[in-house]
């Protein structure tokens, strides 16, 4: 199956899933519970024994059952129906995809942060405070990450923009300038 086919399926699961969740107000045990399903989903043994077409659909199905315990019914006609389908590996996505759109429904942006070294919880939330007055959301979803290749400052990818305020990235217009002729002031 083509990538974006798959990601069409993830997207439209995640669509019902989220109006389903909207509607019920279950959206917090939804997410609870797709958080449980993509783990399960992303364990490639689970996987292994769930595709594997010499074990029987009922044998998969009453595995899945028992591995899912006290989930929600709902949730757990998910992973059967998913299952059925040959579709247990959307889960993670489909996770993925209800937390974005739970996110933006309530202005929340989300936002990768590379810093040359581990940031400090203080410097965290002073990160995560600035980008959310530059993009005025509700509140900021921040995930971090380190390389050192950046050598100081942080890039920062804020939805589909890019703050690059790195000390490579500067040296690097530094070095063009010069190349240019352009010198420095």
């Amino acid at each position: 199956m083509p990538g974006g086919n798959i990601s069409i399926a993830a997207r439209r699961y995640a669509e019902a899933i989220f109006e389903l969740g909207q509607e019920s107000l279950t959206l917090a045990q939804w997410h609870e519970d797709l958080q449980t399903l993509a783990e399960v989903a992303g364990d490639p043994q689970v996987i292994a024994i769930m595709e594997n077409p010499k074990t029987p659909q009922e044998s998969r199905l009453a595995l899945l059952d028992r591995a899912l315990g006290s989930m929600s019914p709902l949730a757990r006609n998910l992973a059967r129906l998913l299952l059925t389908r040959n579709r247990l590996t959307l889960l993670p996505r489909i996770a993925e995809l209800v937390q974005e759109m739970d996110d933006q429904s309530r202005g929340v942006v989300r936002a990768h942060v590379t810093t040359a070294v581990p940031l400090s919880d203080e410097d965290q939330q002073a990160i995560a405070d600035r980008l959310q007055s530059l993009t005025r959301a509700n509140a900021i979803r921040m995930e971090t990450s380190v390389d050192p290749a950046i050598i100081g400052g942080l890039v920062a990818r804020v939805g589909d923009r890019l703050i690059d305020g790195s000390t490579r990235s500067r040296l690097i217009q530094l070095r063009k300038s010069l190349a240019a002729g352009g010198g420095v002031r």
